[in-house]
């Protein structure tokens, strides 16, 4: 597997497929933590929002990504797919995390905050969103993991041009099994790379992710 994976790394074609790739992780990841985040907080402000949101959120979370992928082939280029199914899967994760870091603020400070006459945006700002950044990195974390994952299985059924899923479903009709191995651990490190990187952010902050 070594070999075959210091074989691709050295042609054009790799890196191309790497790129792109990590263009599309990146997408997802950052769409999925803007929309989960605005749920989540919502949701955690507002228990009527909850209860609204709930039974979509639910939806989502039990649907198989192999269905949210089929379903996008239809309606998407074969770039967009990825993403498409990376946001879907990783948003409702973002929100549920962002959710439970808003409600786990201190009642008594909210209180608090409600005799003294304190704006409830103030309120949120200083008080709600604090208690929720734990709750925030912790989802950003499991987040993109599950980002990378999905995008790689989006592009091996979408096969865009640049992909390392295309590379990965070219080796594997061409049963080169070493070569499978190589695409697919360049996806493992993308992931291993992106937990120590907020591992570290959580260290620094001296957050605890969950």
């Amino acid at each position: 597997m070594l070999s075959s994976l210091a074989a691709i790394a050295s042609t054009p074609r790799f890196w191309a497929a790497l790129g792109a790739t990590v263009l599309r992780g990146l997408a997802a990841f950052g769409i999925s933590m803007t929309l989960g985040s605005a749920i989540g907080f919502a949701a955690g402000v507002s228990r009527r929002f909850e209860a609204l949101a709930a039974p979509g959120l639910t939806i989502v979370r039990a649907t198989p990504v192999l269905a949210v992928i089929l379903i996008a082939l239809i309606w998407f280029p074969s770039g967009v797919v990825p993403v498409f199914a990376a946001v879907v899967m990783a948003f409702p994760v973002v929100a549920a995390d962002m959710a439970a870091g808003v409600r786990s603020a201190d009642p008594r400070l909210l209180d608090m905050a409600r005799s003294f006459g304190v704006a409830r945006r103030d309120a949120s700002l200083f008080i709600r969103l604090p208690s929720a950044m734990p709750h925030a990195v912790s989802a950003a974390k499991n987040a993109v993991g599950l980002s990378w994952k999905v995008v790689v299985a989006g592009e091996v059924l979408s096969q865009p041009r640049d992909a390392l899923g295309t590379g990965m479903q070219g080796a594997r009709i061409m049963l080169e099994t070493a070569e499978v191995f190589a695409w697919a651990a360049v996806g493992v490190l993308l992931c291993a790379l992106s937990d120590a990187v907020f591992d570290t952010i959580s260290r620094r902050l001296s957050w605890p992710t969950k």
